[in-house]
Parts: C-alpha cells; structure tokens; sequence
C-alpha cells in the first residue's frame, strides 16, 4: 500500500526538472479490494504526475544554526606585488572570509577575478561576513511582529513576511521522502501490490 508523502500546498524540489514546485493536488490511486491507494502521485504543475520518489521536501540546514563568528582576513598575495596592484583598495593582499574558529574555511576568490573587479569582491566579502547579523536581524524582526501582530503595520507585516521567506530559502534543504524508513515502497506504474 502507498502512503501520501506529500501534502497539497507543501513546498517540493522535482529532481528531475531541477526546479522547485508546490504540490497542487495529491492523488492517490485506488484499486478494488484494497483499503488503501496502491499508489499516490502528485501534480505540482508541470505537466505530468510526479511520484514521491521523484521529488524531495525542504528541510532545516542543522549545519547553519551555529554561524559563529564570521570575520574578514586579509592574505598576501602570492603573485601580484603591491606596486603591481595599486588600483587595488589594499594592494598586495585579498580578503579572505574565515568561518571557522581556527581561522581557515570559509570563502576565498581566486587572484585573476579579484584583479578583474576588486570593488565589487571587496563588497561581497563585507557582504558575506555581515549575513549571520543580517540573518539574526531579519529572525528578530519575524518575532518582533509575531509576538504581537495586532500591533503591526502592514508595512511591518509584509516586511516580516519577506524575511521569513527569505530565511526559508537559505535554512532550508532537500532530502528524498523516508519511504525506506516507513515501510513504504512506492510502486512503479503496472506494477502490482503484492
């Protein structure tokens, strides 16, 4: 017997077309002398049913609730002098964003894309090391206007709104249904339940 995986209006990633979709209708499959659908699908829009093993739901990024303490470094450049550089906004080195407490992991950008825009990969760098404040700040405002939305703006409302989604974008990661772990094996169409 098949089991819905899904939900209509959950938020799904279809592998196979490499986008992500809303379960529009869940539509189990029924054959006579079962209690049970046989099969479920799901229409997310696209065109065709998908089965469950085809799509893979959002899930928190456990990895990104510890942002620690990002911070910006500055490495020498290897090939460059700084009088080779002086267009550069600190010659001779380039930022190197550290999000590891032992000062190495995180972003780096190769020499020759930093030399074709130094501005702009300065400017990403302050960027990157600014987003767990950035994120922290957008949590606060979610709560701030949670806690009390009578009090609320629609202005604060929809601001709130955007910074959920926002967050939701970046918390959130995919992983295949847990058919295995439940028992629950999805049927191939023509095949039979045993």
């Amino acid at each position: 017997m098949a089991r819905a995986q899904f939900q209509k209006g959950q938020k799904v990633w279809v592998e196979c077309v490499g986008a992500w979709a809303q379960i529009e209708k869940v539509q189990p499959i029924w054959a006579k002398g079962f209690e049970e659908p046989v099969r479920v699908t799901y229409d997310v829009g696209l065109g065709r049913e998908f089965q469950a093993s085809e799509l893979t739901r959002p899930v928190e990024d456990e990895a990104g609730a510890d942002l620690g303490n990002w911070r910006l470094l500055r490495a020498r450049n290897k090939w460059q002098t700084a009088e080779d550089v002086a267009h550069h906004p600190y010659p001779g080195t380039y930022p190197v964003v550290v999000t590891d407490a032992a000062d190495w992991g995180g972003w780096r950008v190769p020499g020759a894309e930093y030399d074709r825009d130094p501005q702009k990969i300065e400017f990403q760098s302050r960027l990157i090391v600014a987003a767990p404040r950035l994120m922290q700040l957008a949590q606060r405002l979610i709560d701030a206007v949670s806690e009390s939305p009578d009090d609320a703006t629609v202005e604060g409302m929809e601001l709130a709104r955007e910074a959920h989604d926002i967050l939701k974008g970046v918390t959130q990661i995919t992983t295949p249904p847990n058919d295995v772990d439940q028992g629950v094996v999805p049927l191939m169409p023509g095949q039979a339940a045993a």
